[in-house]
């Protein structure tokens, strides 16, 4: 995966209502910085892309378990 990333976040296996909620407040603190998110939650793959369509942060890829996610500005 060619994303670099300001900050790794491993999540684990963290149900998605809560992972969205912690996932929204670490992104609200960095404005246009890329965060690296380990997910293991079985939900993780349709829910974090739907979070990021529905919130306008930028989903800049995934390579398995990792998401990389720039925030909005």
């Amino acid at each position: 995966m060619d994303c670099a990333e300001d900050e790794t976040w491993d999540a684990g296996d963290l149900g998605c209502g809560e992972l969205v909620i912690a996932l929204s407040t670490r992104l609200r603190g960095m404005p246009g910085r890329t965060l690296k998110l380990i997910a293991t939650d079985p939900g993780a793959p349709a829910d974090l892309p739907a979070f990021c369509r529905m919130t306008g942060h930028e989903l800049r890829g995934v390579d398995g378990h990792a998401y990389w996610i720039r925030a909005r500005t």
